[in-house]
């Protein structure tokens, strides 16, 4: 008894640290290798007249924190030039060429798309962030409504719902569901993506579980 409740307590102790480490250590590698060739350039740049300075420059540890620095110094640069209209004016026109390149344009187009779809709601009616029957109807999951289209036949109304996975919300499930069907939440899209990657033990206090015309559980 003794060896397993201390197993699991030792497993409840790692698991949050190993998946903490995990989301840091892929963000600060991706961050270091997309600022890497702009430290080994400066090296390059200063060997000549600092060779000493420039050799500390490529020693990994160096490498790896001043390539995270740049770009995140670079990625705040970028964020503040594209609230100006100057910068509008220059991401219009990448996105002016890219849309001429075959293949890319469509990537790059539809992750602009999903992008600005989470940052406004589908339609006047319906909520950014739902409750839907998934993956049995007896359990429901939390989705990002992307879409609300009709049925020409029928008339009916329908969502394009994307369902994210925990604690990777960049993998997921796209549903398509009756409007109907679907529970409003209230959350955020914070909110919501606080609750995803968490687990569930970080996020709203309350929870609204069933629809306005869902019928109250039986006795």
């Amino acid at each position: 008894m003794h060896l397993q409740r201390y197993l699991i307590a030792g497993l409840l102790t790692i698991i949050p640290l190993w998946l903490t480490w995990w989301v840091f250590n892929f963000v600060l590698g991706q961050l270091s290798s997309l600022g890497a060739p702009l430290v080994r350039a400066l090296a390059s740049l200063m060997e000549p007249w600092a060779p000493g300075l420039s050799a500390r420059l490529l020693a990994p540890w160096f490498e790896f924190a001043l390539a995270v620095v740049v770009t995140l110094v670079a990625l705040y640069f970028l964020g503040w030039l594209a609230t100006r209209v100057v910068g509008r004016r220059l991401i219009a026109l990448v996105d002016a060429v890219i849309d001429r390149i075959p293949l890319v344009q469509r990537v790059y187009g539809a992750t602009r798309q999903l992008l600005a779809a989470l940052q406004t709601r589908p339609s006047e009616d319906v909520e950014r962030v739902v409750l839907i029957e998934f993956p049995s109807p007896e359990m429901k999951a939390v989705g990002f409504v992307t879409r609300v289209f009709t049925d020409p036949e029928d008339g009916q109304r329908y969502a394009a719902v994307y369902v994210p996975t925990t604690p990777n919300p960049t993998s997921g499930y796209l549903e398509i569901v009756p409007v109907e069907k679907m529970v409003t939440t209230g959350w955020s899209a914070d909110e919501a993506m606080s609750f995803i990657i968490s687990g569930g033990t970080s996020g709203p206090a309350n929870l609204r579980y069933r629809s306005d015309s869902a019928p109250p559980p039986s006795d």
